[in-house]
């Protein structure tokens, strides 16, 4: 469930009519998401969607996420256009929270990924993060590798609840990125958060990136790293080398990558794991019962970070470096 803040038909009328949309003939909940409060808008000039952002998002963020979605649309990337009021702001406020509405984007995201899913989504990662180069703001990765050992922290007592012995394997993987991780890599603008969800397609062609709300400032190899583990792996937990190799020469047909990012990606990916095992364990635990974010198991990405530690070089996930 994603409406976390309900609205009255007379707050959305007048909301809508700020930006100069005409009367509103619908007005729908999206069940899809975690962070924010979406809703399908119908008015007399098309769909759209009405963002309400939720107590989990930085108000202090937000310019930072519309300009993405503005500064990349712009350059043709498939992603939402913030709506402007006639005194050029795309925020304002409805029923007590920050609030936007975007533009509405055609298209599914895929329920099962096919090779050719990866191979639309790693073209369209570089071609992304090629129009990024020139945003002008940025914003650190809240999630990075700075803020693992604070989040490990705080849910290292419920782990053992979990799975024996889980905090202390956690906290020996952490101790080995700390020592490990790259530096020096290219970087700008990321996604972050660019799980088949957040992807729309339409005849297996890529329509549209969405949800940009962890979108920050970070190495652009780690973007590719989170892809690998969000859309490589089978039902069984078991990595898919195939898709795993569309994806990454889509993605370097695009954009030239050096050796030096082909043969940090273990590392990152045993990173990017852990980032998304770290924020499920810390919402398993510490989540009260009957609360609007659905928990998801925090086990899943301790069985991909299993599969990361055992790999020595790019080759397993079908490139060389």
């Amino acid at each position: 469930m994603a409406v976390y803040t309900e609205v009255s038909d007379e707050e959305v009328e007048a909301f809508a009519h700020a930006y100069g949309l005409g009367e509103v003939t619908g007005l729908k909940g999206i069940a899809e998401g975690v962070e924010n409060s979406n809703y399908l808008l119908v008015t007399a000039e098309g769909q759209y969607i009405l963002t309400l952002y939720e107590k989990r998002v930085n108000p202090k963020d937000l310019p930072f996420f519309i300009g993405v979605m503005d500064h990349l649309a712009g350059r043709g990337v498939p992603c939402p256009v913030p709506l402007k009021r006639p005194d050029g702001e795309a925020l304002g406020r409805l029923a007590g929270r920050p609030a936007a509405i975007i533009t509405f984007l055609k298209g599914l995201w895929p329920r099962k990924i096919r090779p050719e899913h990866c191979a639309e989504l790693g073209a369209a990662l570089a071609r992304m993060h090629l129009a990024g180069l020139d945003f002008p703001m940025t914003r650190p990765n809240d999630l990075g590798r700075e803020g693992w050992r604070p989040l490990l922290d705080k849910s290292a007592d419920g782990a053992e609840g979990v799975m024996p012995d889980l905090a202390a394997a956690l906290y020996r993987e952490l101790d080995f990125l700390e020592a490990n991780w790259p530096s020096g890599l290219p970087r700008g603008l990321i996604h972050a958060d660019l799980f088949p969800d957040n992807v729309f397609f339409q005849h297996d062609r890529l329509t549209g990136l969405i949800d940009f709300y962890f979108a920050c400032t970070d190495d652009f190899a780690y973007d590719l790293a989170v892809c690998l583990n969000a859309w490589c792996f089978e039902s069984d937990h078991s990595f898919n080398v195939t898709k795993a190799r569309l994806l990454l020469r889509n993605y370097t047909a695009e954009r030239a990558v050096s050796r030096h990012e082909l043969a940090a990606l273990p590392i990152l990916a045993r990173g990017a794991a852990l980032r998304f095992l770290l924020t499920r364990l810390y919402d398993w635990i510490h989540t009260p019962e009957g609360a609007f974010v659905r928990k998801k198991d925090p086990l899943e990405y301790w069985k991909k970070l299993r599969f990361h530690q055992g790999v020595s070089g790019p080759g397993a996930y079908g490139l060389e470096a």
